[in-house]
């Protein structure tokens, strides 16, 4: 149902409303607070729609190519502000969209073909008007570099989304076998408790987990009955079984944990080089700071060392699935004994 002007509610509902739960930290930091009064007032005062302001935003990353393009540091200065202010209109489409339920499926592509467009355009822009002002042909590879990292992260991303997907189904599939004559509850995932309760104490509830994993092969669940209810909060339903498909990765890195259940108290997601940062330190920091080169160099292999780094973590989760298969193999076996 689509909201009229006065089913607007006030800034700290819209914020719940529009603000997702786990975000790149410049969109937290640097947007939000910008963005989502934008997205109210607008909701108020004006019919604009969602598909608008994709639109005004990749008016706007035009624009900013054409800045770019002259090469000049002055111009350099205007296009990287243009690029901000066009990404913030590129954040405010899917924030009025769900303030006001106008979302749809076309909006969303849109949204995303006008986002590698724009992404594509600067790149070609900025490394063009750079190698006229110096001739260095480096700037020719690094617009090739920016095209190919933006298109390699959203394929990576897909990609990770896809076999994680499946890895979940076919676990709850088995699980869905294994305790339908049980008539028990289905199971939960222990990244999906720790992204929802960031304020859970990471160590303890990792030790409880441990202990779960034990009692549980032993055929006692209590243990997962109380770590559930200190993540979930009390259960209403039979106890679930608590599967970890980072249990690798979180032995491997107990630091991580802490980091992570910080950053998530601020809504800052611990990929902390994704796409968005990539860009800004591409098409904002580099021109701003008249060093377009440096600035590309060292945001691309940042970009690459987290990719590395999530590609790694699915490497883990990979065994840990393996792991888990075959522990509901051991006891099929095991029950028709």
């Amino acid at each position: 149902m689509r909201s009229t002007r006065r089913d607007i509610p006030h800034l700290a509902e819209v914020r719940r409303i529009t603000e997702k739960k786990r975000d790149a930290w410049w969109t937290v930091l640097l947007v939000d607070p910008v963005a989502t009064p934008l997205v109210r007032q607008l909701a108020l005062r004006t019919r604009v729609t969602p598909n608008q302001i994709t639109w005004g935003a990749f008016l706007l990353g035009l624009a900013s190519a054409a800045c770019f393009a002259l090469g000049d540091w002055r111009w350099l200065v205007a296009g990287a502000v243009i690029y901000h202010v066009s990404f913030i209109f590129d954040c405010m489409d899917g924030k009025l969209a769900r303030l006001t339920g106008q979302g749809s499926v076309f909006g969303a592509w849109l949204d995303f073909v006008f986002d590698r467009i724009r992404v594509a355009v600067c790149a070609v822009a900025l490394m063009g008007g750079q190698y006229e002002r110096t001739g260095e042909t480096l700037y020719i590879w690094l617009a090739l570099a920016v095209v190919g990292l933006d298109t390699l992260r959203y394929i990576n991303s897909l990609e990770i989304f896809k076999i994680r997907h499946t890895m979940r189904k076919q676990i709850k599939s088995r699980m869905r076998e294994a305790r339908r004559a049980e008539n028990q509850a289905e199971l939960s995932f222990m990244e999906d408790l720790l992204r929802d309760n960031p304020e859970a104490d990471i160590e303890q509830d990792m030790t409880r987990a441990e202990e779960a994993a034990n009692a549980a092969a032993k055929g006692d669940e209590t243990a997962e009955e109380a770590l559930v209810e200190t993540l979930a909060g009390p259960v209403a339903v039979a106890p679930a079984r608590v599967i970890d498909l980072q249990q690798e990765f979180r032995r491997r890195f107990p630091t991580y944990l802490r980091l992570r259940s910080f950053l998530l108290r601020h809504r800052i997601r611990a990929h902390l080089v994704s796409g968005i940062e990539f860009q800004m330190g591409v098409f904002m920091i580099g021109p701003l700071l008249d060093s377009v080169m440096g600035a590309t160099i060292v945001s691309g292999v940042l970009l690459l060392v987290f990719e590395l780094a999530i590609i790694y973590k699915l490497l883990l989760s990979t065994r840990d699935f393996t792991r888990t298969i075959d522990s509901f193999e051991r006891d099929a076996v095991a029950k028709a004994a």
